[in-house]
């Protein structure tokens, strides 16, 4: 499942992310768009990676539920 999870957030990351995308390569966004670093994807690969897809889709999920357009910009590593 890990390696199935991590397949769909890299298809992700290639097409609709506007951080990865394809949009910031052609240079339509070219400020970073997440508040937080790593991004939100990139925070749930690493979490997906060390902690396995149930906790790491776990940990991703309330990633994204904190972010916002308040949150000021931070380092938020995996646990």
């Amino acid at each position: 499942m890990r390696k199935f999870f991590i397949f769909l957030i890299n298809l992700y990351q290639k097409t609709l992310s506007p951080d990865h995308g394809y949009l910031k390569k052609v240079g339509i966004i070219k400020k970073p768009v997440c508040v937080f670093y790593p991004t939100c994807s990139d925070y749930t690969k690493q979490a997906i990676q060390k902690y396995g897809s149930q906790k790491g889709i776990y940990l991703g999920f309330f990633r994204i539920i904190r972010c916002h357009p308040w949150q000021k910009n931070h380092m938020d590593p995996v646990p």
